[in-house]
């Protein structure tokens, strides 16, 4: 393959990546409007209560999602898997951009905003594990985590448009309850525009080679999967406290601030925007420092400071009403996450063979996902509910502890990566 034509390859993966994540992240970004449409006759904090559990439950949908996305993607092509699961994620963006309210459908407004958040719950959970094994195996072993890093920089990517188009609309084309009637159903339809698009950049991609030069009998098959039980119980155990750092500081954020802190709507979205801005820009930085370094060093890193520092910086968050304080105690927070962020995706990669790899990278990665990461949120929010927020602040760091203990004991995967096998 020539260097071009590697480019391209990994440029369209990715951009197909930053759609589906674009679609992903705009329920949470525009939840604090829509809540009250679908769930109207309850407090604020059980509105989001509702739409967090409605959040969850997409995530349930996440390891069914890999498991059958991985599947396909070990024995029919990364390339085939990818264009799939983009047309989930755009068929529900779409139903949820055209779904009527509670007033005007009652009960069945809810639930078919649950049935497509599964639909795109599927598309999520197939996506991560066939994007990380294309990016890893179409990557040279001298850049791996440079690449494979941005994953993370498309995902975090999505994340900021859904923002950016929210903020456009907030400061300069609709008013407050514009955006709560209507406006709030612009940005799904044009993530649901988005995905035909990356359908027809992913068409043109090149397959990896290292799908195309296995032969192995058993590709994608939980069978093989399980003759590999400690790359699977590594890939459980790094990404618990990473999944749940990830959404407290990245989905669960603006909320945070609204409901706890006392930002307006306005500058919650203003705050985290620009987090989630240099975090993006960090992730090749950490990608690259991994090229030299090896894996096993962020991880570490990621796993000491967060176990240390999550509950003195959210303690004080949460007192602050400075704009400037606000975006550097939650750019702490990223900066620590980014030591498993930026390499989380190659290092599972580096784990597996080939004819396993989509599978095993996608969906221990999916069920710890849909366990304690899809319900950060709602943990968060439920103790703020009865009173005992604090305790949220000592569950996010034992996760983080916990998977400090897998770092541990884990190998560098630079230096045992069996991509090249």
């Amino acid at each position: 393959m020539t260097p071009l034509a590697r480019l391209k390859s990994i440029f369209g993966g990715s951009v197909g990546n930053l759609v589906e994540w674009y679609d992903w992240y705009i329920y949470s970004s525009l939840s604090l409007y829509f809540a009250p449409v679908f769930f109207p006759n309850a407090s604020f904090t059980a509105q989001l209560l509702n739409t967090a559990a409605i959040f969850a439950v997409g995530f349930l949908a996440r390891p069914i999602g890999s498991w059958l996305m991985g599947i396909y993607a070990d024995t029919h092509g990364r390339k085939a898997a990818l264009t799939v699961s983009v047309i989930f994620m755009c068929l529900g963006s779409l139903i949820i951009a055209v779904t009527p309210g509670y007033a005007e459908i009652g009960i069945a407004a809810p639930v078919i905003l649950l049935l497509a958040r599964l639909l795109q719950g599927l598309s999520v959970g197939g996506e991560y594990g066939t994007s990380a094994t294309y990016l890893s195996e179409m990557a040279l072993e001298k850049n791996r985590g440079f690449y494979s890093s941005f994953q993370y920089v498309t995902l975090i990517m999505g994340q900021l448009l859904a923002l950016g188009l929210l903020i456009l609309m907030q400061q300069f084309f609709l008013t407050p309850e514009q955006i709560q009637a209507w406006g709030w159903r612009i940005p799904f339809f044009v993530g649901a525009a988005c995905a035909v698009v990356a359908f027809y950049l992913r068409r043109g991609i090149e397959e990896t080679p290292a799908f195309t030069q296995t032969t192995h009998p058993e590709r994608g098959t939980l069978t093989e999967l399980l003759r590999h039980p400690r790359a699977v119980i590594t890939v459980v155990g790094l990404t618990l406290g990473g999944t749940v750092a990830f959404y407290t500081y990245t989905t669960y954020m603006q909320k945070f601030m609204v409901n706890t802190s006392g930002f307006s709507k306005d500058d919650a979205t203003l705050i985290s925007t620009a987090a989630l801005f240099v975090f993006m820009l960090f992730q090749p930085v950490a990608g690259f420092i991994s090229d030299r370094i090896g894996r096993r060093p962020l991880l570490l890193g990621f796993g000491v400071l967060g176990a240390l520092g999550t509950v003195p910086l959210l303690s004080t968050l949460a007192g602050t009403r400075d704009f400037t304080t606000a975006f550097l105690l939650i750019m702490l927070g990223l900066f620590a996450v980014s030591g498993y962020t930026s390499i989380n995706a190659v290092v599972k990669a580096e784990l597996f063979p080939a004819h396993v790899r989509a599978l095993g990278v996608g969906l221990p990665y999916a069920l710890t996902v849909a366990i304690f990461g899809g319900t950060a949120e709602y943990v968060a929010l439920y103790l703020k509910d009865i009173g005992h927020e604090p305790l949220f602040y000592w569950y996010v760091s034992g996760c983080i502890a916990a998977s400090f203990v897998v770092y541990v004991l884990m190998p560098d995967t630079k230096k045992h990566s069996r991509i090249e096998t």
